[in-house]
């Protein structure tokens, strides 16, 4: 039986670092981790990013245009037009998302800095997120869109800069990108998951482990009155009073616009460098 050469030999082998069945294991779901850090803040720094502007809210919501031709087709068929109805109004809350990511990308373009400043990021999926992309992107701004691994097709959008489309396994590392780099927040209309976002990012400043100052707009004050009653979580002593001072409320794209630039001017711009 022929002897096979070194070189025939070592072919054969795989270092670790290409192992495919190694790197899907448990045994290396750390690098895994690792791997969620390292490689986006390598792409952030190459872009020269260092704070963006988080936008949250549902997938579900529609723009203006598109539930228009919901109601449309709705009405044509003869169905029940109280879904599509009130996808129309909801679609209002998009409308505001494009706006206002146009109007912060706009404002952020002309701030003297050699950096990238106050990017707007999503969670690049549809609804509110690709609202806000889509927004930025009008602007001709580069922004960010942060997406997971979910069994839904077509999750991302077509609004994000190539360059800086990420797409993470692990929930909690995705949620660390978001609040990391944020100088800002602003939490539109949503379910599940923007609530828990929400909530993380409120406990985050209630209990100081946030050390830079995140100003945090909710935009649709009678959708958030009636989804969480913040009165009752004081009544009950479950709040301080104080707690609800960490957000602001409003119905106004122009109010949120010069709350959010006041807050950036006043604290983000002052204070370069500020770290969670």
């Amino acid at each position: 039986m022929a002897q096979q050469s070194g070189d025939q030999r070592r072919s054969r082998l795989t270092e670790a670092y290409r192992d495919e069945a190694f790197l899907n294991s448990r045994s290396a779901r750390s690098l895994r981790i690792l791997s969620e850090y390292i490689e986006p803040q390598s792409r952030f720094e190459h872009f020269q990013i260092e704070d963006t502007i988080v936008f949250m809210g549902s997938a579900r919501l529609l723009s203006r245009e598109q539930a228009e031709q919901a109601l449309q087709a709705a009405q044509q068929r003869g169905d029940d037009v109280s879904q599509a109805e009130k996808c129309l109004e909801m679609s209002a809350y998009y409308e505001a998302a494009r706006e206002l990511a146009y109007q912060l990308t706009t404002w952020s373009k002309q701030l003297p800095a050699e950096a990238q400043r106050f990017v707007v990021c999503t969670g690049g999926g549809p609804g509110i997120m690709e609202a806000a992309n889509r927004g930025a992107s009008e602007a001709q701004g580069l922004n960010v869109g942060l997406t997971i691994s979910i069994p839904i097709e077509e999750f991302d959008n077509r609004y994000v800069t190539r360059e800086l489309s990420f797409h993470f396994h692990y929930f909690f590392m995705r949620k660390f990108w978001f609040a990391y780099l944020a100088k800002a927040v602003v939490v539109f209309p949503g379910g599940f998951g923007t609530l828990d976002e929400l909530f993380e990012l409120l406990t985050l400043r209630q209990t100081q482990k946030m050390r830079k100052h995140l100003p945090v707009v909710l935009y649709g004050s009678a959708y958030w009155q009636e989804v969480i009653n913040f009165d009752a979580l004081i009544r009950h002593g479950m709040i301080n009073p104080d707690d609800v001072q960490i957000f602001h409320v409003t119905d106004s794209v122009d109010d949120a616009f010069t709350y959010l630039t006041d807050h950036l001017k006043t604290y983000a711009l002052a204070e370069r460098g500020a770290i969670l």
